[in-house]
């Protein structure tokens, strides 16, 4: 069995972060392993408050997944604070293995995830990033611009949508692009998609799947599981990622 290792926060609604990253890998019969990053108190409707891990219980947690399990790729999302950053900073230096870095900005519901000051401490990452997953109001924050993406990385940039169709689009550092489609689906259940999507491209690249393969897979993945979400909670619901599974593998 593959294994990928989830670097990123806990949800305690279970359909973003950690939770959401587990489930996602399962889903495409990938083992995840996890490094915790923050706690929070959470649902569909929105964060009610967020306790980050100490810096170097990260750092032991990192180390001890890579002393025992043959880890394939990795997954970073959610690290809140310059501190967090600078420690996945110097842990991604010593890999040789595919990242997937989700810059994570604002949940679904409107909740910073990120700490303002630390967007830029984040920046240090983008060279060791096997691509880099924005969505498109955190690709505007990063970039100016989300159509004109620059980065020392490929980046796609996730939720373009049109009347008919949602775009994520892959920009390469040459200037090269490519579009993935797939229909739109009406409904508001799109809580952890975005962490679904990203942590779905770890899983297809710990199995070996080549970049725009990892990502075409992943998309159809999110397309099945958002058309199979059980509509949970209040606000924005989680994803059918079981469902979603059954189409993909």
């Amino acid at each position: 069995m593959k294994v990928m290792l989830s670097i990123a926060g806990s949800d305690s609604s279970g359909g973003a972060g950690i939770q959401a990253d587990i489930k996602t890998a399962e889903a495409f019969g990938v083992f995840c392993a996890t490094a915790l990053t923050v706690l929070t108190a959470q649902n569909t409707t929105g964060v009610r408050s967020i306790m980050p891990v100490p810096p170097q219980f990260l750092d032991e947690q990192l180390a001890m997944v890579m002393e025992d399990l043959p880890v394939k790729a990795v997954k970073i999302g959610m690290l809140y604070s310059t501190e967090l950053i600078r420690v996945v900073e110097r842990f991604v230096k010593t890999l040789s293995i595919p990242v997937v870095l989700d810059p994570v900005f604002l949940s679904k519901a409107g909740s910073p995830l990120l700490q303002p000051e630390a967007v830029e401490a984040m920046r240090a990452l983008f060279p060791y990033a096997t691509v880099l997953t924005p969505n498109q109001h955190e690709a505007k924050a990063l970039f100016g611009e989300p159509y004109h993406v620059k980065a020392p990385c490929p980046v796609i940039v996730k939720h373009f949508t049109t009347e008919k169709e949602s775009h994520d689009t892959l920009f390469y550092p040459n200037g090269t692009k490519r579009t993935f489609a797939s229909p739109k689906l009406e409904t508001k259940n799109l809580h952890g998609s975005g962490c679904s999507f990203s942590s779905a491209i770890a899983a297809n690249l710990a199995l070996g799947k080549p970049l725009e393969e990892a990502i075409m897979r992943s998309k159809a993945f999110i397309y099945h599981a958002i058309f199979h979400a059980p509509a949970l909670g209040h606000g924005p619901g989680p994803l059918g990622h079981k469902q979603g599974g059954l189409h993909v593998r």
